[in-house]
């Protein structure tokens, strides 16, 4: 198919492979409540189709061919504000449980940051399934490694920032990374919880039979884990 303009966003997880390096009882957990947290955040993202998941991350896209660019940029804070929203309050529901394993104790150590670009993608399809493809999709992808140093932001490339900088209300900082096959590229971000409105809500108080129901749905969410009759998948593109 011929490329058409796409608006590229990364949700990734931070602190995945240290949250992952635990024991086999422990690892079942995490991989479980993983999977629970990236479920909460693709939902709160109606307005973007999932393209894949790529373990710690989901890779999301929509169509901005009629996108005026400062709805494009509007587009990206919006979804990433909500998505940090459903991720926080689902992971302090995933903490409340009563499990010991470091799966469930060490959950908040997880944070969530974003990367996002606009451009022409073509798309590939092999066994009925449909992958976007193109040296957007690579630059995109490698911009989560750059030296932003707040653990949970929005990323934006140069391209989509400078179409619609009049639509970015949080205060923005440039960066420039050298990035591997591609050279020095500019981007520009901002903290995600500032765009947050309303604050997120405060977690109901949870009863000692509302956290052992938590603990108890932990634990089956995690057996097919334990047993090895489910794995997530891997990351496609490396870090």
């Amino acid at each position: 198919m011929a490329p058409v303009r796409t608006l590229l966003l990364i949700a990734d997880m931070s602190g995945y492979t240290a949250y992952m390096r635990t024991h086999r009882f422990s690892l079942a957990h995490a991989e479980a409540n993983t999977t629970r947290l990236l479920k909460k955040v693709i939902d709160a993202a109606p307005g973007f189709d999932l393209i894949e998941l790529e373990g710690d991350a989901a890779f999301l896209s929509r169509n901005a061919e009629t996108l005026d660019p400062d709805v494009a940029v509007t587009e990206v804070l919006h979804a990433a504000a909500a998505m940090r929203q459903a991720f926080h309050y689902e992971r302090a529901y995933v903490a409340a449980n009563l499990c010991p394993c470091a799966g469930c104790k060490e959950v908040d150590n997880l944070k969530l940051k974003f990367v996002a670009h606009v451009a022409e993608v073509a798309t590939q399809t092999i066994r009925n399934r449909t992958n976007l493809v193109g040296f957007d999709v690579i630059l995109v992808h490698r911009l989560l490694k750059n030296p932003v140093e707040i653990p949970e932001y929005v990323l934006m490339s140069e391209e989509l920032y400078r179409a619609g900088e009049s639509a970015v209300t949080s205060p923005a900082q440039e960066i420039s990374s050298d990035l591997e096959g591609i050279g020095v590229v500019h981007a520009y971000f901002v903290d995600v919880e500032s765009l947050e409105e309303p604050p997120l809500p405060a977690l109901p108080e949870l009863t000692w039979r509302g956290r052992l129901g938590r603990t108890f749905a932990a634990a089956g969410l995690g057996m097919p884990y334990l047993l090895g009759l489910r794995r997530r998948p891997e990351p496609t593109f490396a870090e």
